[in-house]
């Protein structure tokens, strides 16, 4: 009756263990029920990973104080590889047993033992070990707990399938808020800290860093997520790295452990345990790779997270791209609206302006009217405020075509420079010089303009803007000076700051990236470094050839 009873006790418990669809909670239960059948004093179960290493372990009958003593759980080594894959292994005198290798420092003394496989898809998924039972282990316990550990083997499929349902819950959230944000008008480098961001909480990794294309095809860690991530910015990544190789063939792959890669190129990654790397992809062009790490000892990545990464990952991609497109055609529109305001004021404003100015004119000059002399002076005081207005008007309307005409280069540098001391806090300072003379107001601007052209003045112009850009939001800088030195054969630009000067974590390299991508466009050069003038500060120079 007794066997009855325990079996029927056997029964209710795996009843109740493969409803549970926590994971952690499921397993203690597990470990506790174990005890509590047998009426062993310890239970404990050891999880293992591909590699058959305890990654986890869950134990019942010991205080926490005293799991702390213990330390790292069991290795399965000695006689915990006897245990057999179909059956138990039951040790009634462990001192007796050939394998048995004593208790670690702290660890209760124990005298019989019994353990039995946990089995998941067929493969060796977790050890259960049972100690102290007051009598032997008998054939009964070894049954009893093999049927608990298949029912404990359901319960961890049930608890899988919840897990993954709830993963891409989390995934799917991540992709809409990742999508939204690009969508909303983000700025690239703010998207690009929110998709990290997103994908690092989806994940529950512990780091993401985004690696993107840098400068001379190097590609370098520019964004980052987690909890001392700030470190690996600015880390350039090997051309035959594992990053690199995920971008060239455009697919994502999962590390078990980079503790236990055979080779490294990046000593940095080998504190982590578990990786996963998902690359960013748009009409077959890969934009970047995110990579996922999680500390040793936490759960691997598995293909259902590398999945739901490379998708959430190509979704950020398309919106980037999406993101990209659509400040092309609000910038596109504007240029559209500046070129119709010109033609207003040119056709109509100019026109309107221009005939008021010579009935005016007439009225002055008309031999037949009698004017006092205050008369006449109003006269001449209006006509010469409608010349002026004129001259104004054709200034705007110069300055709102932004084509190649005279002055065009100077003014919009000139606007670039007004435009940065909001973002600034302070206004920088702006020479432009022709072959080594400083221009001044009464300078034939043309000669500046018909020697850069309007293809080179367009890249000008973002080099200045990006330089400025890059001061304002990493440098720290209280002063900026940007040198535009032109002649007939050469452009070149400086624009140096006294701020905190180039650190891994000092600005993002692909805007910088994007300055080289120009320079070599007309066969020029671009380079960034400190300065070497003052106590810190960082210099950029870009030059290009004009014949």
């Amino acid at each position: 009756m007794k066997s009855e009873s325990s079996l029927l006790d056997v029964i209710t418990k795996s009843f109740e263990l493969t409803g549970t669809l926590e994971r952690s909670t499921a397993l203690q239960y597990f470990v506790d029920s174990a005890c509590e059948l047998t009426g062993a004093k310890y239970a404990a179960l050891g999880v293992l990973d591909t590699h058959g290493d305890t990654i986890e372990f869950y134990f019942s009958g010991l205080s926490e104080e005293t799991g702390k003593m213990i330390g790292s759980p069991p290795k399965g080594h000695g006689v915990f590889l006897d245990i057999p894959r179909d059956g138990a292994l039951i040790v009634n005198d462990l001192g007796q047993n050939p394998k048995y290798g004593g208790f670690p420092e702290g660890h209760p003394t124990m005298k019989n033992f019994l353990g039995v496989i946990v089995p998941v898809n067929e493969q060796v998924w977790g050890r259960l070990y049972l100690t102290d039972k007051p009598t032997d282990f008998d054939g009964s316990d070894a049954k009893n707990m093999r049927l608990l550990a298949r029912a404990a083997s359901i319960a961890v499929q049930n608890s899988h399938e919840y897990a993954t349902s709830q993963n891409r819950a989390r995934w799917l959230n991540a992709s809409q808020n990742i999508v939204s944000s690009l969508l909303e008008g983000s700025d690239e480098e703010e998207a690009l800290q929110v998709i990290t961001d997103q994908m690092l909480q989806a994940s529950r990794a512990e780091i993401a860093l985004m690696v993107l294309p840098s400068i001379n095809d190097t590609w370098v860690c520019e964004i980052s997520a987690g909890k001392g991530s700030a470190k690996f910015l600015g880390i350039r990544f090997p051309e035959n790295g594992r990053a690199r190789t995920v971008i060239r063939e455009q697919a994502g792959m999962v590390i078990d452990s980079m503790q236990r890669l055979s080779t490294i190129r990046l000593t940095q990654l080998r504190q982590f345990g578990p990786a996963l790397y998902a690359p960013l992809i748009s009409q077959g062009i890969g934009r970047g790779v995110i990579i996922l790490f999680r500390y040793p000892g936490a759960a691997e990545f598995d293909l259902h997270d590398l999945a739901m990464a490379e998708n959430a990952a190509q979704q950020a991609a398309i919106a980037l791209e999406l993101a990209e497109a659509r400040h092309a055609k609000e910038l596109a529109a504007e240029l559209d609206e500046k070129a119709r305001i010109s033609r207003d004021l040119h056709d109509l404003a100019i026109q309107q302006l221009f005939a008021s100015g010579m009935h005016i004119t007439a009225i002055r000059e008309d031999p037949k009217q009698t004017l006092s002399d205050s008369a006449k002076k109003a006269l001449d005081e209006a006509i010469w405020a409608i010349d002026e207005s004129v001259g104004q008007i054709r200034k705007i309307v110069q300055s709102l075509r932004e084509d190649s005409s005279p002055a065009a280069v100077v003014d919009r540098l000139q606007q670039e420079a007004t435009l940065a001391l909001q973002s600034l806090g302070f206004a920088p300072s702006l020479l432009i010089t022709w072959n080594t003379e400083p221009v001044t107001e009464d300078f034939d601007f043309t000669l500046i303009d018909d020697a850069i052209g309007s293809d080179i003045a367009d890249d000008v112009v973002a080099v200045v803007r990006e330089g400025l850009s890059n001061a304002s939001r990493h440098a720290h800088a209280s002063s900026v000076l940007v040198e535009v030195s032109a002649s007939p054969d050469k452009i070149t630009i400086r624009v140096k700051d006294d701020g905190s000067g180039i650190t891994h974590t000092s600005s993002r390299r692909s805007g910088l990236s994007n300055l080289a991508a120009r320079a070599r466009r007309h066969h020029g050069t671009f380079s960034i470094h400190n300065r070497q003038d003052v106590p810190s500060g960082t210099e950029m120079v870009w030059s290009a050839p004009l014949r």
